[in-house]
């Protein structure tokens, strides 16, 4: 199971909506407790996807900043190097 949702807020370019997708697939999965739900429950958990693709959505849409957007690259470059520092994993 996911154990990070990431930042979506105040990138350029913004967040797809298969970016915001799969952050709301990775909360249902986290607060369902499930990767994959049963047949039992896969419509409760594909309408639950959706509704949070969908909050997420106006979300991201309504926030503002007075910061500049952050560049994807420069951000991952950070937490690559942070990964480096934290395990000494050099990939």
């Amino acid at each position: 199971m996911c154990r990070n949702i990431k930042t979506l807020f105040n990138f350029d370019p913004p967040a797809t909506d298969d970016e915001i997708r799969a952050s709301a697939l990775q909360f249902v999965r986290k607060l369902s407790g499930s990767t994959k739900p049963s047949q039992a429950n896969e419509t409760a958990f594909d309408r639950a996807v959706e509704d949070v693709s969908r909050v997420a959505h106006t979300l991201l849409d309504s926030l503002v900043t007075q910061a500049p957007a952050r560049n994807r690259e420069v951000e991952a470059a950070k937490a690559k190097a942070r990964a480096v520092k934290r395990y000494g994993l050099a990939t």
